[in-house]
């Protein structure tokens, strides 16, 4: 959950395939009307597969691919490359059983991942996209080299932490140097380290990385308001709050709150279900809006509850999950129902919308995943079958709107069908990882046990062939 730099190249469908696009998903297939499974999740993989190849025919080896134009971007750092996106497919081909490019990306990131470069690189990407794929890839395939990078690449993310003198991290440091910068940092970047950091520890014994990472924890939330409320973002360096809006479940914050729960799940550590229960009890009370049968939450000062803003992002639409998976279900069905309203005007979402006047405030869409998430999620909490259906009507809409003969690409205005060039390296780790594990079969995954990072790294449940 996060966001990304503009795509340089600009692409413009002519008007009527952008209309035809746009609105090819139409109304929705009910449950009843839903295509076998066996069928959506060959679609699922063959949709990931054309994504996959688009990507090793233009950039392989590099972070994300230019879909469009054939071309690559370095997403942490101009210059270095970390394979981004090599090491956020790594498990999705385990579990979709695609051996041979399982084989072929483990051996790339086991010669050419350098945790060591001449470069700054933001702490909260690194951690939940690079150090949580070398986990999901060791613990999915067993080859000791990626622990060992792994470790290796973490290692020179902790001076982020051990030169912060409140253990809060700063959001920059330089693997080679430890040089640190960014002192004032928001919620989710402070707080989503603990679940990647913790599984360290467990599966290394050392417990360096589980201090660094519960230690920000605790700073964070003892600096909760008298409502229970936190703000949006601290300055490390004081400890004192930087902005005092709470804004979840929107970024800059949305996935510390996950990290609460999936840390209690994880670990077992009932203080993180509990901070994780005080912190939502407060956010429903004080933020909730209800009309219509949904739910959407604005945005209030931390200490008075008093409106700032009505503004939803689409990253926040995974809440409804995580208002289930906590035992808040029927808060998540209304939540989870004022985003399905969304899908109704635009079948690609856009990534910022006004709920009080409904406009959209920002056309874009990052080919975000949360919205499937959520699907995923209740799908799992309640087993029914009509979460599958809003997914799969969630994913003929990527379709239709967003493939391209270079892979899938993100959207520069969705209300005109204007396309940008950009494949995120979250493409590969998330959006069909959700579906076919919905869908499919999965003989590598154990539903029963499973579980999945925010950046959707499998951290329990492989079973090995």
């Amino acid at each position: 959950m996060h966001a990304l730099p503009l795509p340089r190249r600009r692409t413009v469908l002519g008007a009527a395939a952008a209309a035809a696009a746009l609105t090819a998903a139409g109304r929705p297939a009910t449950a009843a009307e839903l295509p076998p499974d066996a069928v959506v999740a060959a679609e699922v993989k063959a949709e990931f597969l054309h994504g996959w190849e688009g990507y090793k025919r233009a950039a392989w080896g590099y972070d994300e691919v230019r879909p469009v134009s054939g071309g690559r971007h370095d997403f942490f750092a101009p210059g270095h490359t970390f394979g981004l996106s090599v090491v956020e497919a790594l498990d999705t081909l385990w579990l979709m059983e695609l051996d041979e490019e399982v084989a072929r990306s483990a051996d790339w990131i086991e010669a050419h991942l350098d945790p060591v470069v001449d470069a700054e690189v933001q702490v909260f990407e690194a951690v939940i996209r690079l150090v949580g794929g070398l986990l999901a890839g060791y613990l999915c395939t067993g080859r000791p080299r990626l622990l060992e990078r792994c470790r290796e690449l973490t290692d020179r993310l902790l001076p982020a932490f051990t030169k912060s003198p409140t253990g809060l991290p700063y959001r920059h440091v330089n693997l080679r140097t430890g040089a640190v910068s960014g002192k004032v940092g928001p919620l989710a970047e402070l707080g989503s380290n603990l679940v990647e950091f913790g599984l360290l520890s467990r599966l290394t014994g050392d417990n360096t990385y589980w201090t660094a990472a519960r230690q920000a924890y605790w700073e964070i939330y003892h600096r909760r308001s008298s409502l229970g409320l936190l703000g949006t973002s601290i300055d490390v360096e004081t400890g004192r709050w930087a902005d005092t809006t709470s804004c979840a479940p929107n970024p800059p914050v949305d996935s510390y709150y996950e990290y609460l729960w999936t840390g209690w799940q994880l670990f077992g550590l009932d203080e993180l279900r509990d901070q994780y229960r005080t912190l939502t009890d407060a956010v429903l009370r004080h933020q909730s809006e209800r009309s219509g049968g949904q739910l959407r939450f604005r945005q209030v000062g931390y200490a008075d509850g008093a409106t700032r803003g009505r503004e939803q992002s689409e990253l926040g639409s995974f809440y409804a999950g995580l208002l289930a998976k906590g035992g808040d279900l029927a808060a998540a069905r209304e939540y989870h129902r004022n985003w399905t309203a969304e899908l109704d005007r635009h079948p690609v979402l856009p990534e910022v919308v006004d709920f009080a006047t409904g406009q959209v405030r920002n056309p874009r869409n990052d080919l975000r995943p949360e919205y499937a998430n959520s699907c995923y999620d209740l799908w799992t909490v309640t087993g029914e079958s009509g979460f599958k259906a809003d997914a799969h009507r969630w994913f003929q809409g990527m379709k239709s709107a967003l493939r391209v003969p270079g892979g899938y690409t993100v959207a520069e205005d969705v209300t005109t069908g204007r396309l940008g060039d950009l494949t995120p390296g979250y493409w590969f780790a998330e959006n069909s990882k959700y579906l076919y594990l919905m869908f499919a079969a999965a003989p590598r995954f154990d539903q029963r046990t499973g579980l999945l990072s925010t950046e959707g790294k499998l951290l329990r449940g492989a079973v090995r062939p």
